[in-house]
């Protein structure tokens, strides 16, 4: 049968039958979708925004599939994410996924006795352990098949991949080592060997129909059962054989020469056997698989997730009753509550200014904004119940750093070097998220620097999350949006935090706080005292 070539998803190029559905890869439509994984490193912005913790949470557990560089790998397209979406959507159909799941882990199986046959020493234990491995990937393609069959896809991703997974297995070549396999383990089924062990020598020859006292034995004690016992026989191991049982097996080889001949000839016929598409599927499904596991937890403890809706053109952005994905984990874990927030911005509305007490979840509400695109830029599901949401072309973010000896900068030059940085490779289609700069100089100072950013900002007409101790940036003009960390009424020392739109009121109820790990005037002089 005649070859095209088609491009695969690392770049390289994959051997394709001519008539076989053609298919690229369930993370990308495209053929130039691909990730080059060995140049990708976290975003610089990963540890401010917390994702480092969000991805190191998904991904746990699932090192075999280096899923990580997937994470790091934004989209910058929206029916890119469209495309991922769908098949989220599809994922949701819980008989499909746990289908894929066992898929994936039959998939996994395989990959383990593979992994057995390169460490063994003995060519038949390697031979039988190579045979049970394909046996397992025959399984599961061709279950594979069936359950994508069964289920009512709508998604172009899970859609192609049926018809090329389809095309496959009933191709002459998957159908020729299915057929092998299936034929061999009867053959090797019916191997029978009589083992004499005497002293130091090991005999072996054909079963002669001799009794098996086993059975005899079974028969004798069957009178005396009573319900279910433990079971005392030994497991044999599915590791290392013996020199014993190697010659053993040399000599049962020698009975049966042309089963075992047939094995050898499998053996080496078949070394290349899983289909590489397949097999890129099978480790890139498990994006989907990990961050709906993930997020499964928090809507258990009645969180939402939602698909939100993707611009590239419109910076009128909401999303309602969303929270900090890092945070939620840690909350959940402590059984405590979450509380959720909303934002939107319209019309000429770009920046929010967030001010208000300390501890109240200004800094929070700034790296949820910056979690939210950068999920949604990924094309997954992101928290809130309802969301609309911006597809950037740079992400970047300020947080507060300490001092580094090695670049010889006071705290005020370095984060002058940052914004100036920032604000030269920003554009129109970027996010900026700051958390109080400039506080290491005077409150003038501060007021003269930031409007002078501020004013870059809007000119730049960029979406921005500002959190800041200058309340006159909240009123800067159109374009910003003052919103404000809250209390509770009856005790300033209580944060609700929920961050509401409202003018900034330059409350930081720092007194409460002092009283309430007195460190008030009179608290700290009666300590003197």
């Amino acid at each position: 049968m005649p070859e095209i070539t088609t491009p695969d998803l690392d770049g390289g190029h994959a051997a394709r039958p001519a008539g076989r559905s053609a298919f690229h890869s369930i993370l990308f439509e495209g053929e130039d979708g691909s990730v080059k994984e060995e140049s990708l490193e976290p975003p610089v912005f990963f540890v401010d925004l917390n994702l480092d913790q969000i991805i190191d949470a998904v991904t746990a557990g699932r090192q075999e599939y280096n899923l990580k560089p997937f994470f790091y790998a934004p989209l910058s397209d929206v029916d890119a994410v469209k495309y991922r979406h769908e098949i989220f959507r599809d994922l949701e159909n819980e008989p499909l996924f746990e289908s894929i799941k066992s898929f994936t882990q039959k998939m996994s199986d395989m990959r383990r006795l593979l992994g057995l046959v390169e460490k063994l020493y003995f060519k038949y234990h390697k031979e039988g352990w190579f045979l049970e491995a394909v046996d397992i990937y025959c399984e599961a393609v061709n279950k594979l098949v069936h359950d994508l069959s069964a289920a009512d896809l709508r998604s172009r991703g899970l859609s192609a991949f049926l018809r090329y997974v389809t095309d496959y297995a009933q191709s002459p070549g998957f159908a020729t080592l299915a057929m092998e396999t299936k034929q061999l383990k009867a053959d090797l089924s019916k191997v029978k060997y009589t083992l004499t062990i005497k002293g130091n020598g090991v005999t072996v020859r054909n079963y002669e129909s001799e009794n098996d006292y086993s059975v005899e034995v079974e028969e004798t004690f069957e009178k005396f059962r009573q319900g279910a016992v433990k079971d005392y026989r030994a497991k044999l191991p599915t590791g290392g054989m013996n020199h014993v049982e190697a010659q053993a097996l040399e000599f049962v080889a020698k009975l049966y020469p042309d089963i075992f001949s047939a094995l050898l000839d499998f053996f080496t016929n078949h070394s290349g056997y899983p289909d590489e598409t397949i097999s890129v599927f099978d480790r890139q499904i498990q994006f989907y698989i990990a961050y709906l596991e993930h997020t499964a937890k928090f809507r258990r403890a009645g969180l939402r997730f939602c698909y939100p809706q993707i611009s590239d053109q419109s910076r009128e952005v909401h999303d309602y009753e969303v929270f900090d994905l890092a945070l939620a984990q840690k909350l959940i874990g402590e059984n405590s509550p979450i509380v959720c927030n909303d934002f939107y911005l319209k019309d000429k509305e770009r920046i929010f200014v967030v001010s208000g007490p300390n501890q109240g979840g200004k800094t929070t509400f700034a790296r949820t904004f910056g979690q939210l695109h950068y999920l949604a830029a990924l094309g997954c599901p992101v928290p809130g119940r309802e969301a609309r949401l911006f597809l950037f072309d740079k992400l970047f973010t300020h947080f507060e750093r300490a001092e580094d000896i090695n670049n010889l900068r006071g705290k005020l030059e370095d984060d002058l070097a940052r914004i100036h940085s920032i604000l030269n490779e920003a554009t129109s289609n970027s996010i900026i998220v700051m958390n109080e700069i400039f506080t290491s100089t005077t409150l003038q100072d501060a007021v003269f620097l930031s409007e002078k950013v501020m004013q870059k900002v809007v000119e730049l007409d960029l979406l921005c999350v500002w959190v800041s101790f200058i309340d006159e940036l909240a009123s800067f003009g159109e374009q910003t949006v003052s919103m404000v960390s809250t209390i509770v009424p009856e005790n300033p020392a209580l944060r609700t935090f929920k961050i509401v739109r409202r003018p900034a009121d330059g409350l930081a109820y720092a007194i409460a706080i002092a009283q309430k790990y007195k460190l008030t005037y009179h608290y700290l002089r009666e300590r003197i005292k």
